[in-house]
């Protein structure tokens, strides 16, 4: 987490939707997701599987086109690009992916997956800068010289997403969406990379959306958290606050999740019952209230708005204050 960084948003997302035509209906994967993120600030985005958090990083990017809604990234409006502009601004908003063996290619050495994006983009001139630039590159995500001419299938996992975050950084970008980065990785060099982005961030003076839905990873890296169920952000808050407290019901079940060390104040589980909904053609009100244990008519009427609870607090829950 950044102490430091500007509060000034570098990136703002406004009614963000991402809609896929299934047989059944539209599926709605991103319903109406906005927030900021300040510049050099971490925004983790959590919730279970298939709440939506991969694809509101992914049609951030433009790597899936948004149904609805604007991404404004340093003033411009990235849904609504050129490909032109596109290109040139895809140097400033990187990704790093969740596996760091599929999101690589397996043919290439670990010096031509990192240099590709400085070819590609035409940021070197020549074989001797190209190769300088990788070895720096390298030193940066702390790869071994001796690894420049290895292919991925001769390293272990964590050097593996090595590759993938020095290929991100190789643009010099301002904003990384960071997918799930270490779920797929050893709780040992789990803790290397995030160490390892966190280190990355206050030298370079990073920008990252971090998608996961690890609750301790996530309270360890953000300096907010945004929680989403079923395409939708639930609640809303600075890493710390979320964690004293929770407004809305879902986030309080995500968090009671959380093992705890201490036997002498052990934490209550809250096991959620009942069915998820469908985000195919969702009906009218919250779509947390088949499984809510606080759930009223009112809840099932219509869907209840992302509102400021308390300062720099949201919460989407119609009954937050009652309960």
């Amino acid at each position: 987490m950044s102490d430091t960084a500007s509060a000034t948003p570098i990136l703002s997302v406004r009614g963000l939707k991402k809609y896929f035509t299934t047989p059944r209906g539209e599926l709605h994967a991103v319903d109406d997701v906005s927030f900021d993120i300040g510049e050099g600030r971490t925004l983790g985005v959590v919730g279970e599987s298939g709440c939506g958090k991969t694809t509101t990083g992914r049609a951030i990017l433009r790597l899936v086109e948004p149904t609805g809604g604007s991404v404004t990234f340093q003033g411009v409006d990235v849904t609504q690009a050129t490909p032109a502009r596109m290109r040139a601004l895809r140097a400033q908003m990187q990704i790093i992916f969740q596996d760091p063996y599929a999101s690589i290619d397996p043919r290439m050495t670990v010096a031509e997956i990192i240099g590709e994006p400085l070819i590609i983009h035409k940021r070197v001139h020549g074989k001797r800068e190209l190769e300088s630039r990788v070895r720096r590159l390298m030193e940066t995500v702390e790869l071994a010289e001796r690894l420049y001419g290895a292919y991925p299938h001769e390293l272990d996992g964590g050097r593996r997403q090595r590759i993938g975050v020095a290929r991100a950084l190789a643009l010099e970008p301002k904003f990384v969406v960071c997918d799930e980065p270490v779920s797929a990785l050893d709780v040992s060099v789990q803790a290397q990379i995030l160490n390892l982005m966190q280190d990355l961030q206050d030298r370079l003076g990073l920008t990252y959306m971090f998608v996961t839905h690890d609750m301790s990873v996530v309270k360890h890296i953000s300096d907010e958290i945004a929680v989403m169920y079923l395409g939708q952000i639930v609640e809303k808050a600075p890493s710390a606050q979320l964690f004293k407290r929770q407004w809305h019901p879902y986030t309080r079940a995500l968090i009671s999740a959380i093992p705890s060390i201490d036997p002498e104040n052990p934490v209550e589980q809250i096991l959620l019952k009942g069915e998820i909904g469908s985000p195919i053609e969702p009906k009218p009100g919250c779509r947390f209230a088949v499984r809510c244990p606080y759930a009223a008519a009112q809840c099932m009427a219509a869907d209840p708005p992302l509102r400021e609870i308390e300062p720099n607090r949201f919460v989407a829950c119609a009954r937050a204050e009652e309960v």
